[in-house]
């Protein structure tokens, strides 16, 4: 029943987008047509057993990032969106996740990504908070690492313990450089592993939020919430889309210093709830699970799940909490800076 749905909700997304060109009032922003593909072999059959050749691709289908489906929210959905990637680490890994501030987050459960991040014998990396609560020293987030189940699989690096490092941003508007934890410059490839969901300040969290926010280090994290006027004091800042600029514009050097074929991403979307990770205490969800997606773009990967999500029944809560912020915001200027595109293809692996 839950397969059924998720391909009628990938169907009725396709429609919604493609039908007489028109686009649906709540991503009147995107800037492209957005299409449900099968997978490749099923595309390949297609194609040979076509009588008639088919019409040339638009430019814009030839160079959409891919963005791969599957509503199996299940250890094995994630090692399949993974493995359609086609990547492999190179070197050391680290796997960015949120550990969740407790009591009763919905941050990505042990037993659901600790299989894959086995695999690959990543690291679990995290940076400590800027706003108090169970996660603002060392020694209280390593234990909520443990008691959520992250040090049972992988080792756990708290990548801020020692110190921070500046990245520089090229061509920022808001910010100069990234303050990250001194460790990430111990890896050499990264797994951004986030949950999508809301977020009280961002209207949703998901790629572009877990690098932005979960990389940088406390005073990072101010710095980017202030989008680069301090790097101490409140993270509560008083221009809302200039901070959501400065996320994108994070990601950015994170991007350029890492290389962009040392880093992907995967979201899962499950837990829909209106409050992010970093709530103890988060509403419950009022729209269904959905399925987990990952592309090597974050702004396509953050794009398809907002789309998603806009199909989904139950929606209300989770839209106006995004629209109310200017959530969108931070994917228009992503995309406008260049670090990915809103345009995508949406490749269901369970078609």
């Amino acid at each position: 029943m839950k397969k059924g749905f998720s391909l009628f909700l990938l169907a009725a997304l396709a429609l919604s987008l493609c039908a007489c060109g028109q686009k649906p009032a709540e991503t009147v922003t995107v800037s492209a047509v957005h299409q449900t593909a099968a997978p490749r072999e099923s595309q390949m059959a297609a194609s040979e057993e076509a009588s008639a050749p088919e019409a040339e691709a638009a430019p814009e289908e030839m160079t959409a990032p891919v963005v791969y489906f599957t509503a199996d929210i299940s250890p094995e959905g994630l090692q399949a969106v993974y493995d359609a990637l086609n990547w492999q680490p190179g070197g050391k890994l680290a796997v960015k996740v949120s550990t969740g501030e407790p009591p009763a987050s919905n941050y990505l459960r042990a037993e659901l990504i600790g299989p894959l991040v086995q695999s690959l014998d990543g690291t679990i990396v995290e940076c400590n908070t800027a706003y108090g609560g169970s996660r603002a020293s060392s020694a209280m987030h390593r234990q909520v690492a443990e008691d959520h189940g992250f040090t049972s699989f992988a080792p756990f690096d708290l990548m801020d313990e020692e110190g921070e490092v500046q990245w520089p941003v090229t061509g920022g508007q808001r910010l100069a450089y990234a303050i990250v934890g001194s460790h990430a410059e111990n890896y050499s490839d990264w797994l951004i592993l986030s949950h999508y969901k809301g977020h009280a300040m961002a209207g949703f969290g998901g790629a572009i939020k877990n690098v932005a926010i979960g990389m940088s280090s406390p005073s990072g994290k101010v710095y980017v919430h202030s989008a680069g006027t301090r790097s101490s004091g409140s993270i509560m800042h008083d221009d809302q889309d200039a901070w959501l600029e400065a996320m994108a514009e994070m990601v950015t050097a994170v991007r350029d210093h890492v290389g962009e074929e040392h880093i992907v991403y995967i979201n899962v979307m499950n837990r829909l709830s209106v409050d992010c990770d970093c709530d103890g205490h988060p509403a419950e969800p009022d729209i269904h699970d959905i399925g987990i997606l990952a592309s090597t773009d974050p702004v396509a990967l953050d794009q398809a799940c907002y789309d998603l999500v806009s199909q989904a029944e139950g929606n209300a809560s989770l839209l106006r909490r995004i629209e109310s912020r200017d959530g969108l915001h931070t994917l228009e200027y992503a995309e406008q800076i260049g670090l990915g595109s809103r345009s995508y293809t949406l490749v269901d692996l369970d078609a």
